[in-house]
């Protein structure tokens, strides 16, 4: 018989929400070690929250999705995105936006956007110079950006692109540590006493965003153009069961939302896949032989289905989260998980990390396997990077066929090494995860 609780930490509320906010991951290791798969912690401020780490009561909670509000457990977001985000939206509000973003990020619209991913990463690439050492997530972070400006807003030139890219760039910057990112769970820092408060200058930087967004949107909706395949054009001529188009403000909001859940996250996973790669000599061997099998006139599509690349990026993925654990699960009312009895309004995250170092499901855990992808499938409880149920990712799919085009377009074009050799930490960004110093890397030359 179970008890009904499950363990809950003990130390004090305010030292539970530093270590969240400076080391979720080593949280996390350190109190699953102690109390095992399923347990509760409170942070200052924030509310309690039940960690799980479990898959079979991940995939509980995912069986019973309609059970639980999940956009209002998304709160902390809601400064930087804004109220029309689908990340903090619930019921039939949520199911009606996710239904009208859905058509751009699937399908046929995935082949067009892969030639422009392609283009865009030569492009960068053509910059670099021989021997000269540069950070590797930065020049992610431009590609990504690059995506999308271009695929997203349907931007390539003219002054609002060239407004919108330092703009969006100093904005995401501006959480770029533990510290600096306190701001997003500190109610108390989050004041706008005008640009020479850290909170001061982020709500001015994102007025600025909104003017540009909404200049953008003024445009379109002006030139009545609904031949536009960039993601902005589609999204403005989807229309409901109504017949009803979203507003100017849902727009906007959602722009947003793309922007921070695409742009940093895709540069981050990236830049681990460039660290473990050149790490291991014989991977890179692999890759490069399995890519130049292709030959010179294939179609980006036929990159993404290569098995060993494939398997590097979900192994990247499943090493290095993005995020330490899913969004929040709020039970709407009294519910069972893993035999537990829980009440109403009990917060649940399921872990991402805990659940994708178990040793049961990934022996050696700590060891970059590609293989292991090659060797088995794996439950969508069991390997979960962009989430699951009816809140999993909107964008996955784009996101992978970015990473694979990316790796796949410079790891075939030049040779590449690591200019530092030396372990790399993790290090939260905002509501993220990124590697410490983003990774140093360095071409020593030309494959081609």
């Amino acid at each position: 018989m179970l008890s009904q609780e499950p363990n809950s930490i003990t130390s004090p509320s305010w030292w539970q929400l530093i270590n969240w906010i400076s080391d979720p991951i080593g949280f996390q290791r350190k109190y699953s070690q102690k109390y095992g798969d399923i347990f509760s912690m409170h942070l200052s401020g924030i509310g309690s929250s039940v960690i799980v780490g479990n898959p079979q009561a991940i995939q509980e909670i995912f069986n019973q999705d309609s059970k639980f509000d999940v956009g209002r457990g998304n709160e902390l977001a809601k400064p930087l995105l804004g109220e029309n985000s689908l990340i903090l939206l619930d019921g039939g509000r949520h199911r009606r936006e996710r239904k009208l973003l859905m058509p751009p990020f699937h399908g046929e619209k995935l082949q067009a956007y892969a030639k422009q991913i392609c283009l865009i990463t030569e492009q960068t690439g053509s910059q670099w110079q021989i021997n000269q050492p540069f950070v590797v997530r930065s020049t992610m972070q431009k590609i990504s950006l690059e995506v999308i400006l271009q695929i997203v807003f349907g931007l390539s030139q003219g002054e609002r692109y060239e407004q919108l890219k330092p703009l969006l760039t100093s904005w995401l910057d501006m959480t770029d540590s533990p510290l600096r990112s306190s701001m997003l769970f500190l109610r108390f820092l989050q004041k706008d006493w005008g640009i020479w408060t850290p909170w001061g200058r982020m709500k001015q930087r994102q007025r600025q965003i909104h003017d540009l967004l909404q200049a953008e949107i003024t445009e379109k909706r002006t030139k009545q153009d609904s031949t536009g395949g960039d993601v902005l054009s589609l999204m403005m001529a989807a229309q409901d069961e109504n017949g009803q188009v979203m507003s100017d403000e849902e727009l906007r909001d959602e722009l947003l939302t793309i922007l921070f859940a695409g742009h940093e996250t895709t540069a981050t996973t990236l830049s681990w896949a460039f660290y473990q790669i050149l790490r291991h000599p014989d991977i890179l061997e692999k890759l490069q032989h399995e890519l130049d099998s292709l030959g010179n006139n294939h179609n980006p599509m036929e990159i993404a289905q290569l098995p060993h690349l494939t398997a590097v990026c979900q192994e990247t993925l499943r090493m290095y989260p993005v995020i330490p654990a899913l969004f929040p699960r709020i039970a709407k009312s009294s519910i069972k998980i893993a035999g537990y009895e829980f009440g109403a309004e009990t917060t649940f995250l399921p872990s991402i990390y805990l659940v994708h170092y178990r040793e049961d499901l990934y022996p050696n855990p700590q060891q970059f396997k590609p293989e292991r992808f090659l060797e088995r499938q794996y439950s969508p409880a069991e390997y979960l990077p962009f989430g699951g149920g009816s809140r999993r990712c909107l964008g996955y799919a784009l996101a992978q066929l970015e990473m694979k085009l990316v790796l796949a377009t410079i790891l075939s074009k030049y040779q590449l090494v690591l200019a530092e050799d030396k372990p790399i930490k993790i290090q939260r960004r905002g509501f993220t995860l990124a590697p410490k110093g983003g990774v140093r890397i360095m071409i020593t030359g030309k494959r081609i």
